[in-house]
């Protein structure tokens, strides 16, 4: 490990994280220091500190996850989710690819903005207002973040073909285009 690499693991285990993940991004992010370092603090906001319920935020991650097929992504949010109070019967029709049928409308409105953030590469006003509505423009910006950021994120574990943690099973199937 360099200097440059030892400080960045260094600052990212002086936060709340703790420890740098050995399975996570973070660990493939560190082969470019700077990148990491400068990334994983606005990773800490948008994990830790926005302005979302803890739930949605860790719904809008897994609805990325999906989009993704990110499975190291997704076998880390996945407990967090259900923890913060997420249905897990809508975790698991998300993880199946389908629109999962028991969303309430706070999370209904955040399927909606990510899913078509994803797949159309912006949003209706329908959807924008739906979600100023509840989380104002500050939950947008936010819910926006929280989408990029964790793409950035899934396409570093995509790419570096980041192991599954403890030898677990692919979470994801592939989605038809």
């Amino acid at each position: 490990m360099t200097d440059a690499q030892r400080k960045a693991a260094q600052e990212l285990a002086s936060g709340p994280r703790g420890r740098l993940n050995p399975s996570g991004p973070n660990a493939l992010l560190l082969r470019s220091p700077d990148l990491m370092s400068r990334t994983q603090k606005v990773g800490e906001y948008l994990r830790y500190n926005t302005s979302l319920p803890v739930k949605l935020n860790e719904f809008a991650i897994l609805i990325t996850a999906r989009q993704w097929c990110a499975q190291v992504e997704w076998l880390a949010h996945y407990p967090l989710a259900l923890k913060a109070g997420l249905d897990p019967g809508v975790a698991d029709d998300l993880a199946q690819g389908k629109r999962p049928h028991a969303m309430k409308d706070d999370e209904a409105a955040v399927y909606q903005f990510c899913t078509e953030l994803h797949e159309t590469k912006g949003v209706s006003d329908a959807s924008f207002q739906a979600v100023a509505d509840r989380f104002g423009e500050r939950g947008v910006i936010d819910l926006i973040g929280v989408t990029g950021y964790y793409t950035m994120l899934a396409m570093v574990l995509n790419v570096g073909q980041q192991p599954l943690p403890g030898g677990a099973s692919p979470p994801l199937k592939a989605l038809n285009p």
